[in-house]
């Protein structure tokens, strides 16, 4: 099989950024920031990116480029003779159509409020209470629901269907650009607002005062979590475009870069949130142990509805939603595709049609779980809680786990291919043969720490 290639680094890197960039660093991040404790928690974020989530994604991107394959033959490529660690393809494959069961859907919301916005209906709701009706209304019918993931399912996949670098770098290009564009504009406009500079002080000066009943040791907890979930390590969804790239560079200065975008979306939704919120909010109201996508599309609709200007900056603001959730089913569905066909004799196209299908049928639970689905729970969750859950706290730590074992062990690859593949390049920074102890002894104790926090 002849394997297709990016065109530029330019392309790996803002299609690998776009699969982490996602809905989680623009309505998650802000809430659960302003619950605990503003910027100090910001500052806490950061270290543990670093010390987490920076290591954890070179462990991915090895395996990837490495192998020159998806997660399907990825570990097969790689392990020694009698070892199973290509079991983790079925774990990887699982969490790829697991997360896109859901994460389709609430996509599909993101189009439907860029349209409400753009045709300025929704601005007639008047209040959060009003705004919640109005969300309640669109996530109750099924038809609406089923008819908008559909399109979103099909368009992604169509994308893909064209091909590596026509379809899926040609259009991810575009989506990453136009994205970080939006989101300058809309930091611009709320900046100039009235209570913008309360709001920045409370997200840019670190207070212990801010942390208010949340306590440091919660404070700590969650940044440790968000600094793991928000980078979608775990599944082979990264790793896929490191197959796709030469060794001209080493990775490390590839994963910088990486989480370095990642991470400047989730600072600059916070530019947006926070002085927003503090003008017309009174603040982030939104309660952190219970923040759901709902949050978009009732407090800060409310936020929107009531500044001058707010049918434009809603428009502009769900528009830049759907980029970011686009460049994420995007990457996930390359993965899938990619998958197919590694595992099959199947072109692009038809692979990308059978999945169209495919995952329709496997999304209908979520899309139907506040419909005709509303009364049946598993675990006292709604099917698409459940399927975030599952993905979440259970499938990325379990991942994520593997990899860095699979990396740093003798029963695995092993820490000397590892570093070997980590530092083959001209440029770029090198890895330090000093990190080892920390990445196979201390790292794995964090995970499984992540792990337990999580499910607990």
């Amino acid at each position: 099989m002849n394997r297709e290639k990016l065109s530029s680094r330019l392309g790996f890197i803002l299609l690998s950024a776009g699969c982490a960039i996602g809905l989680g660093n623009v309505y998650r991040f802000p809430i659960i920031t302003g619950s605990y404790g503003g910027a100090l928690f910001v500052l806490i974020y950061i270290g543990f990116l670093i010390l987490l989530g920076l290591p954890a994604m070179t462990a991915e991107l090895a395996v990837g480029r490495a192998s020159q394959r998806s997660i399907a033959t990825s570990f097969d490529t790689l392990e020694k003779k009698g070892q199973k660690w290509h079991l983790m393809k079925y774990l990887g494959v699982a969490g790829n159509y697991l997360l896109m069961m859901f994460y389709t859907l609430i996509s599909a919301w993101m189009v439907i409020y860029f349209v409400k916005y753009l045709t300025g209906s929704i601005m007639e709701a008047s209040g959060e209470a009003a705004l919640t009706n109005e969300f309640v209304t669109m996530i109750s019918d099924p038809w609406l629901s089923l008819l908008s993931t559909v399109g979103v399912i099909a368009v992604c996949f169509l994308i893909c269907s064209i091909g590596l670098q026509k379809g899926v770098e040609k259009v991810t290009k575009v989506m990453m650009v136009a994205l970080f564009l939006l989101m300058f504009c809309l930091v611009v406009y709320c900046l100039t607002l009235p209570n913008a500079a309360e709001g920045l002080k409370f997200y840019l000066i670190p207070s212990v005062d801010n942390i208010g009943d949340a306590g440091i040791w919660t404070v700590i907890s969650a940044a440790m979590g968000q600094a793991f979930f928000t980078l979608s390590i775990g599944i082979g969804s990264v790793a896929i475009f490191g197959s796709y790239i030469g060794k001209e560079r080493r990775l490390l200065g590839e994963a910088v870069t990486i989480i370095s975008l990642d991470t400047s979306v989730a600072l600059m939704s916070g530019l947006i949130v926070f002085p927003a919120c503090f003008t017309y909010n009174n603040g982030v109201t939104a309660d952190a142990g219970t923040v759901g996508a709902s949050f978009l599309f009732t407090t800060l609709s409310s936020v929107f509805n009531a500044m001058p200007g707010g049918r434009i900056v809603g428009t502009l603001f769900f528009l830049f939603m759907i980029f970011a959730a686009f460049s994420t089913v995007i990457a996930v569905f390359e993965n899938i595709i990619s998958f197919w066909l590694e595992t099959t004799k199947l072109s692009r196209l038809k692979v990308s049609l059978i999945n169209i299908g495919l995952v329709t049928v496997l999304a209908i639970p979520a899309i139907f779980s506040e419909s005709f689905f509303s009364d049946i729970r598993l675990f006292g969750k709604s099917f698409m809680d459940l399927e975030d859950f599952t993905v979440s706290n259970l499938l990325l730590p379990i991942g994520c786990l593997v990899y860095i074992l699979f990396c740093t062990t003798r029963w695995g690859w092993g820490w000397d291919n590892y570093f070997a593949e980590m530092n083959t390049g001209e440029k770029g920074p090198r890895l330090p043969r000093w990190i080892k102890p920390y990445m196979t002894y201390v790292l794995p104790v964090i995970i499984v720490a992540v792990l337990v926090m999580s499910l607990l």
